[in-house]
């Protein structure tokens, strides 16, 4: 038989009613002719409470033991979810990370997948068994439990699915993925289908619905990704390699963050070393820069903006007085009321004006925009969070998102 893997969020599996819920939907699919391996999320917020457990003892514990407790999230769902199936007459099994062969490299709370075994799963799969594989986590070689980070259980369904070359469908509670959060923007649109490059920028820039780490595996081993309500009741979207007729439409999605901040550097000396240094120092202490802009040197000086995310703002204080020591001209502003405002779309590798379009509607509307950057699908923009939604409404509605 053909296999398929599933993956259901936490919000899919938050109660035992749900569980047994989801078991039903396992047992229709197997009776239609598949071979099912399912990936399954912590029930709920379990994550979030073992992680508050935690803090009551240490606001510091050591990252191996915090992933021997994160991991147990994940088993506890498998495991129930296992007995549901059997309660219901059917053959099922639940594997650990380690169980089903995935081995991580060893950095604790944020691993990443370097193989699966798929021996296991392949024997299981055999005698007729339906499996469930707890997501979110793998041993390292050195035999201890590592977890995935953010969107792990995404990441272990996907990589599953590649080495099983099989097509993978991700269940939870949205419908499927909409041109714009249909949150922030009630008339949004369904889309029914993406490609990946699309996808993995819009995850990348806030857009929660899959981890962009399961996409980027999805485009590289060719797996089809199916997004969906975890009911079954309703289409859902697929995320698939790229055609032509993907192009006909200029703008295919908007994303929306307000977890970022921007930082301004003030009269910077143009050497290149000292820019270097600044960009080194943030580095080195692990902040995430996205935007950067620059002004074309006046004096011998240049100006520098920056976004990074939101907490990092005490680090990025550290370092902006640490410059200062050596570089006594600078001057040093950080803004946190702003929201990046992104648009993406394969149609505008072959189709022009959708700058002009949206500059043409900030002018229009009195919105001001502080830093614009692009790439071949994505133009982004940094607005004042106070014009968020009308930039959102218009966005949307020139664009019909």
């Amino acid at each position: 038989m053909s296999i398929i893997v599933q993956k259901y969020g936490g919000t899919s599996v938050e109660t035992i009613d749900k569980i047994n819920s989801i078991a039903n939907l396992i047992i229709e699919r197997k009776k239609s002719g598949f071979d099912i391996v399912t990936v399954v999320s912590a029930m709920g917020k379990t994550t979030n409470n073992l992680i508050e457990m935690t803090k009551k003892i240490s606001e510091n514990p050591s990252e191996r033991e915090l992933d021997m407790i994160l991991s147990t999230g994940e088993q506890i769902t498998s495991a129930l979810l296992v007995m549901s199936l059997k309660e219901k007459g059917q053959d099922a099994i639940a594997l650990t990370g380690f169980q089903a062969g995935i081995t991580t490299d060893e950095k604790h709370t944020k691993s990443t997948i370097l193989d699966i075994n798929i021996k296991n799963i392949r024997k299981q799969l055999s005698e007729g068994k339906i499996i469930i594989v707890a997501g979110f986590q793998g041993i390292s070689h050195n035999g201890d439990i590592t977890t995935l980070g953010r969107g792990g259980s995404d990441t272990t369904a996907v990589a599953l699915a590649a080495k099983l070359d099989c097509p993978c469908e991700i269940y939870t509670d949205v419908e499927g993925i909409y041109g714009v959060d249909p949150r922030i923007y009630p008339n949004a649109k369904k889309l029914d289908y993406i490609s990946y490059d699309e996808m993995i920028e819009m995850s990348s820039l806030g857009a929660n619905v899959i981890a962009t780490r399961a996409i980027e595996i999805g485009c590289k081993y060719h797996v089809p990704i199916y997004i969906a309500l975890s009911t079954g009741k309703h289409k859902g979207t697929y995320i698939k390699e790229y055609d032509k007729s993907m192009e006909s439409k200029v703008i295919t999605g908007l994303t929306v963050s307000d977890s970022d901040l921007m930082v301004t550097i003030n009269n910077v000396p143009y050497r290149i070393g000292g820019i270097s240094n600044i960009f080194s120092k943030l580095s080195e202490r692990d902040i995430n820069i996205d935007m950067i802009s620059q002004t074309a040197p006046i004096g011998g000086y240049v100006n520098i903006s920056f976004t990074a995310p939101k907490d990092s703002k005490k680090l990025i204080s550290n370092i902006i007085d640490e410059l200062k020591i050596t570089m006594k001209e600078i001057r040093a502003d950080i803004e946190e009321n702003i929201t990046k405002i992104s648009v993406v779309g394969l149609g505008m590798r072959t189709q022009s004006g959708v700058a002009a379009k949206i500059f043409e509607i900030f002018a229009t509307n009195n919105i001001e925009f502080k830093q614009v950057t692009t790439s071949e699908i994505r133009i982004s923009y940094t607005i004042d969070t106070k014009d968020k939604d009308k930039a959102i409404i218009k966005i949307a509605n020139e664009f019909k998102l």
